[in-house]
């Protein structure tokens, strides 16, 4: 929404003087009221977006600085479907990544999550993990539904660095557990109370869910690949780009 005023619209003469002057007077309070409503999300919503800003958010804060998983994880596989056609969108809204990045301490706990999983000749598989605030707003202006996406005014948890979506692979063929839906399947189907599936699929969601929680992630209940780390609000929002994240870390 645009606060601009074309005071052209004002025919000037000495009639209308006084019109004139009572409307550029009250101008900033009407531009103010329009614009309420564009602004008020982001009044109390700090967004890092300098690698400064960066630094300074995580001085003294033991875990919270951003790592690249494909070096704190061993043996990950990666399909970061935001790099490619290859997600809902049918469009790339990342660059071409082969890796992707979150805070340590959620690397920590799939870095444990992978070795419990490897035990069993399995690990994961991450779809998505660190996403910059700019495309939360543009997934926003599309999905426009709390169950499946994030609001802007509040940020997302992946903007955090603190969500992961991911599946969980063989490793000998690299083919992903049967979990009934695909990632970004917005329907009832992909949500965790869903049990119409055969207990294969069933199991192997079970399988993944209490993998994450007995590591500290917390359930997301519409989506059954989506899991973050508790306390969310401890951790600023970023809109930080993988290009600035890769010189942060040195990795990838």
């Amino acid at each position: 929404m645009s606060c601009s005023v074309d005071i052209n619209i004002y025919k000037l003469t000495n009639k209308n003087d006084m019109k004139f002057f009572w409307a550029v007077l009250f101008l900033p309070a009407v531009c103010s009221m329009v614009c309420q409503d564009d602004l008020s999300h982001k009044k109390n919503l700090p967004v890092i977006q300098t690698t400064r800003q960066y630094q300074k958010s995580i001085a003294g804060k033991a875990g919270f600085e951003m790592v690249d998983l494909q070096s704190a994880v061993p043996g990950c596989r990666f399909d970061i479907r935001y790099s490619s056609a290859n997600n809902f969108l049918h469009r790339k809204l990342y660059p071409p990544l082969t890796s992707t990045y979150c805070r340590k301490q959620a690397a920590a706990a799939l870095a444990a999550i992978q070795t419990a999983l490897k035990e069993k000749g399995l690990g994961i598989k991450i779809f998505d993990a660190y996403r910059p605030y700019s495309v939360t707003k543009e997934l926003w202006e599309i999905v426009k539904d709390t169950r499946y996406a994030a609001e802007p005014a509040k940020g997302s948890n992946h903007n955090r660095g603190i969500a992961v979506d991911l599946t969980i692979v063989n490793l000998e063929t690299g083919i992903e557990l049967n979990m009934g839906t695909d990632f970004d399947n917005f329907s009832d189907s992909a949500h965790h109370n869903f049990l119409s599936f055969p207990d294969s699929i069933v199991q192997n969601r079970l399988l993944l869910k209490s993998v994450m929680t007995k590591h500290g992630f917390e359930v997301f209940e519409t989506e059954w690949w989506h899991y973050a780390l508790p306390n969310a609000k401890q951790f600023d929002l970023m809109d930080l780009s993988f290009k600035q994240l890769k010189s942060i870390t040195g990795d990838h």
